[in-house]
């Protein structure tokens, strides 16, 4: 749990488990805890479910609080199956369950029934719930580890009794588990704030990118007859529409030119290298946003000429046409390489920045109306893409280029708002996480009431 220091300081000690100090005991979880499982009810007993006693699976448990569960069933359920009752304060780690999930833990907050997946641990009152949680979430690569092997990798009961935990007294315990608490609160403000500023952003989307809602400096006319007057709408191939914008195909926003509208190239297994020419891939577009991956890859000079390879620029849009989903995209931004070129399955996308902008169209890229379109397109059986003819005939609502400008600074600010509270967040997860290597270990101690 803990790394070997170079040297051990007064007031700590060796142990099988690392350094702690020395008052802190090192107890298994059997010794502290009960560890029990639970049950499903018969699916095929109509009487047995959406009943409202909740029942809780390992895809619930993620580290956080349970408050919460996916279905319900009947007191007739619980007592026909070895389905367990929890109280909350309950501690559930899933024995079991695809991905990352097995090994986690997390605390019911509500009284509920668990599957035999679930652990139920449920500490005695010498001990703090809470700490115990966080310890456990700590030790998760730990505790993964200890899993048994076999077609499915499992935790059963009697490795969880066997868990090794580090434990001061209650009161420090207890002053732990607070200042990890803590900082978990503030993790789940972020959070709901950053979901909420999301939702903002896509209703803005949803009002501004479609015409829905105008900007105050376009909403009238400023000369003319109709000066002073609202503008009104028109029917179009997308629906109303103002009656000042134009709905122009993909295409067309390239003037019609290939040269500006092209796929990448194909580039076959037998040319990829660690060095030379960068290939960007499916993979680095996200939705909106370019996402650098660690594992870079690369074609040799040669194999660029050979190839006649197509060059990108800074500044290009790049679409994805290849699920999931098809139709993403992102501006391609400076990553620091000198060459560098896409996969066929990439659009390079450049339309006239003097009556496009790019901005623009990237945030349209990103709206339910876009990924339906793309949806409608969409082929293939085992690889689903949509044809580079079929994405540059798809229409967009296009307004001027001055109000293009505008509705894409708006979203570009709550973009880049949601990205600096991401930053927050992602920092301060960093900070609980070297809080609870500090604090768990005993590296470092917080003022307690003595017991």
């Amino acid at each position: 749990m803990s790394k070997l220091p170079l040297s051990i300081p007064d007031g700590y000690e060796l142990t099988e488990h690392g350094v702690f100090p020395k008052e802190w005991d090192i107890k298994a979880i059997g010794e502290i805890a009960s560890v029990s499982s639970g049950g499903t009810p018969n699916r095929k007993v109509k009487d047995f479910w959406d009943g409202d006693i909740p029942w809780v699976t390992t895809t619930l448990i993620n580290g956080n609080d349970i408050s919460y569960a996916n279905e319900f069933i009947t007191k007739k359920g619980l007592e026909s199956s070895s389905a367990k009752m929890c109280k909350a304060g309950t501690i559930l780690m899933a024995m079991y369950g695809q991905g990352k999930t097995r090994g986690k833990a997390g605390a019911l907050t509500i009284d509920a029934s668990i599957n035999q997946a679930c652990a139920a641990i449920e500490v005695n009152s010498s001990d703090s719930g809470e700490y115990i949680l966080h310890t456990l979430n700590y030790m998760y690569e730990d505790i993964r580890e200890l899993s048994n092997s076999g077609g499915q990798e499992n935790l059963s009961s009697g490795i969880i009794k066997g868990i090794k935990l580090p434990l001061p007294s209650k009161s420090e315990q207890t002053a732990i588990a607070n200042a990890l608490s803590d900082v978990d609160a503030l993790l789940t403000e972020l959070e709901k704030l950053i979901a909420k500023k999301q939702a903002i952003k896509t209703a803005t989307m949803q009002h501004l990118l479609t015409g829905k809602t105008r900007l105050p400096q376009f909403a009238t006319y400023t000369e003319g007859e109709k000066q002073g007057q609202q503008k009104g709408t028109k029917p179009s191939e997308l629906g109303e529409v103002p009656e000042d914008w134009d709905v122009q195909t993909v295409y067309e926003l390239a003037e019609g030119q290939k040269s500006l509208f092209d796929d990448g190239d194909w580039i076959e297994a037998e040319y990829i290298t660690d060095k030379g020419v960068r290939l960007i891939q499916t993979g680095n577009i996200g939705v909106g946003r370019y996402q650098e991956k660690e594992n870079k890859k690369y074609i040799s000079e040669s194999s660029f000429i050979k190839l006649k390879c197509k060059e990108l620029k800074q500044g290009d849009l790049l679409i994805c046409r290849l699920a999931e989903p098809a139709g993403r995209a992102c501006i391609f931004p400076d990553i620091g390489e000198e060459k560098i070129i896409t996969s066929v399955d990439v659009t390079i996308f450049r339309p006239p920045v003097e009556t496009v902008n790019r901005e623009y169209l990237l945030h349209y890229f990103s709206t339910n109306e876009w990924f339906s379109s793309v949806l409608e397109q969409v082929g293939g059986t085992t690889h689903k893409r949509i044809s580079r003819g079929a994405l540059g005939r798809i229409r967009v609502p296009m307004p001027k280029l001055a109000e293009q400008t505008a509705i894409a600074t708006i979203l570009s600010d709550m973009d880049n708002e949601i990205q600096t509270l991401e930053q927050r967040l992602a920092k301060t997860r960093q900070i609980k996480q070297g809080m609870m290597q500090e604090l768990l270990t005993g590296r470092t101690r917080l003022p307690f009431d003595k017991e």
